[in-house]
């Protein structure tokens, strides 16, 4: 079994210092909404701030969290894909994409990335892999794609030469446009080679009869840059495929791709109001 933690700090009492836990941070907001204890009261505030004015939020969550388990078991089980980049992955739950993935084919390799000092500290609960697979961590952020594919650990546990499923689940919808997400993603899937697959799931405001604020009543505006979330519409939640094949069924609510299984009658668009697409590199 192979398991690399890794930071840009040099120790836990620098890592500790950018946990300011005045203010909420999506990984946490997130573990909130699913029923987690990792959280503190900024977080549970700013949740239930989302929650007056998006009721159904928590069940968004889980359907994400869905979501994201059934198209790793596609790529491991469909189409052969053995390996992993999930940036953007927040604190440890049930059915990590690694225990996703290694429950189908053991030898998978997973690295994942997030910039929650938080997070970090949790890794430890993260990365049991199989002996035969790997899993790391890196601390850095989706807007610098650069460091995150020059970084040797990745470098270590990923064969370049190999087909790698890129997931970005929940979380482009926290990159305005003016940090360059398109650019984040065009950039990460140019560095890796054809057969790779782009994983994403976005929030939208498509399907409300009322649009959602960016940022929600009794939310913090000041120091709270995870305060923010861009709803995009389908348009531009697709842009970010343009020169993947999309799978089979497309773009389409993160409570209704490939749910056959799922129990039923599954979540309206408008309960979610997530996009959710998968798209491979020919």
């Amino acid at each position: 079994m192979e398991a690399v933690v890794t930071s840009g700090f040099s120790g836990a009492a620098q890592r500790s210092a950018r946990i300011d836990t005045s203010v909420a941070h999506p990984a946490r907001r997130y573990n909130y909404w699913l029923g987690g204890k990792d959280n503190f009261q900024a977080d549970r505030d700013s949740g239930d701030a989302w929650a007056a004015a998006f009721p159904t939020v928590r069940t968004s969550a889980r359907e994400n969290r869905r979501f994201l388990q059934r198209a790793v078991a596609h790529l491991a089980r469909e189409a052969g894909i053995r390996q992993f980049l999930d940036i953007g992955t927040g604190i440890p739950t049930a059915d990590n994409t690694h225990e996703v993935a290694q429950s189908i084919a053991p030898e998978c390799r997973v690295v994942y990335v997030d910039n929650d000092p938080i997070v970090l500290a949790h890794a430890r609960a993260l990365l049991t892999s199989t002996s035969e697979g790997a899993t790391a961590y890196l601390d850095a952020d989706l807007r610098e794609p650069e460091r995150i594919l020059a970084h040797p650990d990745l470098r270590r546990t990923l064969d370049p030469t190999r087909p790698v499923a890129l997931m970005l689940v929940a979380v482009l919808h926290f990159v305005p446009d003016d940090e360059d997400p398109y650019g984040a993603v065009a950039r990460l899937l140019d560095a890796l080679p054809a057969g790779s697959h782009l994983v994403a799931s976005h929030a939208t405001g498509d399907h409300l009869p009322v649009p959602l604020p960016p940022r929600p009543p009794g939310a913090r505006h000041d120091g709270d840059p995870n305060g923010l979330v861009v709803l995009r519409d389908r348009a531009e939640f697709a842009r970010f495929f343009t020169g993947l094949e999309l799978i089979e069924p497309g773009v389409s609510s993160v409570a209704e791709w490939r749910a056959e299984h799922e129990p039923q009658p599954r979540p309206t668009a408008a309960e979610v109001s997530m996009y959710a697409a998968v798209g491979r590199k020919p």
